[in-house]
Order: structure tokens, then sequence, then C-alpha cells
């Protein structure tokens, strides 16, 4: 019996990743001299942490459930907010930083689509646990700029066609997956299963950050799909 379960722990040794990321994606706020030029009601990010602060949620929750150990890997796409920043003369940068340092994650600062692919591209095999993206999106893309350079419109992007040049092998195969933008389980979620291999949780509608100032994740004005 003793060997049979020496035997069993060996294998689960062998085929276990030697840890579990738990990779949360922040995308770029809104510059508000565009947002500005907008009917009120389609204006974004009047607070530029948003995005920010959605993600520190979700760092807080992952560590209940995995651990307080378990291993944040923070991807922010740095453009958005050294715009933001220079816009409103703050330092959101380095405030990322000091909050990274914080909550104990591996900061990874990226500065596009490609950018994006690279470095996630580059996490071990099957070390992938749980994946969050927090941003602008439509149900094509994940817009990690938006009405920054050009008003409401997006020139760094995840879009569903670049899916494939994601290596699926990066995720567990039981991994979790979900969007946190908008529109996302209306078409990208089906291409991103097609691609990956496992599951992208996604709105069908619209999503509401304005809970996130109250300590809440994000709200969909609709429902969640896969």
């Amino acid at each position: 019996m003793r060997a049979c379960f020496r035997t069993l722990v060996c294998v689960f040794l062998l085929i276990a990743p030697a840890w579990a990321d738990h990779v949360i994606v922040t995308g770029g706020p809104a510059l508000r001299k565009w947002e500005d030029l907008r009917v009120p009601q389609d204006r974004h990010d009047r607070w530029w942490a948003n995005f920010v602060r959605a993600s520190t949620l979700r760092m807080a929750e992952v560590r209940q459930a995995y651990g307080s150990n378990a291993p944040l890997v923070w991807m922010v796409y740095r453009p958005g907010y050294q715009a933001r920043g220079r816009e409103d003369g703050k330092p959101y940068t380095q405030w990322i930083t000091e909050q990274a340092a914080k909550r104990r994650a591996t900061l990874i600062w990226f500065d596009g689509g490609q950018d994006f692919i690279r470095k996630l591209n580059s996490r071990p095999r099957g070390s992938i646990q749980t994946f969050d993206f927090f941003g602008h999106s439509n149900k094509h893309a994940f817009m990690f700029d938006y009405g920054s350079d050009i008003m409401a419109a997006s020139i760094a992007c995840l879009h569903e066609r670049d899916l494939p040049r994601i290596k699926g092998s990066v995720f567990q195969r039981s991994a979790y997956c979900k969007s946190w933008g908008c529109h996302t389980g209306e078409s990208m979620s089906g291409h991103w299963k097609g691609a990956t291999g496992v599951p992208l949780e996604g709105a069908k509608g619209p999503t509401d950050y304005t809970v996130v100032g109250q300590g809440q994740l994000p709200r969909v004005k609709g429902s969640w799909a896969r």
C-alpha cells in the first residue's frame, strides 16, 4: 500500500505544474480631454483607477480563495497610465508599482497587443490557474487603450483574430478565465475557447464599474456567459 501511495505521489508531482499563477490584466483609462467632449451618458473613466481598483479587489478575492501566498501576476497597459498621469499631473505608474509591491504581486508592464501576447506566452507551461481582464472591450476585442490617442477609439487591443497566437499551453486545463469588460461574451469568448482550449467567461451586455469605489467587483447589465 505504501509503495502504491509513493507511486501516486510521484506521478502527481510529474504532471502537476510547479506553481499556479493568477494573472490579472489591466487596461488603460480614457483621457478627460476627449471624454469631456462627449455627451454625459457616453463618458468613461472619470476616475482614473476604475480598472486598477477592480484589479486589486480581484487580487484580494484570489488570495482568499487560493491562499495568502497565491502568486499574483499583474499585467498593466503602461501607456494608458502614463498618458492619464500626464493629464492629471499624478504619478500613476509609480502608484501602481507601489500597489503591486504592497500585494506581493509580480508587475509586468506591456505596451500594446503584440507585447501583451509575447509576455503572456512567456509564462511557464501550464502555470496559469486563473486569468482576469479589467478594461474596455467590445464583443470582438480587449481594448487596452480607449479614448487616449483618439476619442472613442482604440489603438492598442487584443482582437479575437489575434487569439491563435496565444499559447494555450500556458494555461492549466481547468483554468478559470474571465473578462470583466463589456460584451466579451457575445463573440470573443467563443474564439478564446477555440484558440486556447479553455473557456472565457464574458459579459453579454455592458459592465458597470460604478460599484468598484464601494469595494465591489464590476456588475453586468445583462448576463455572464461562456
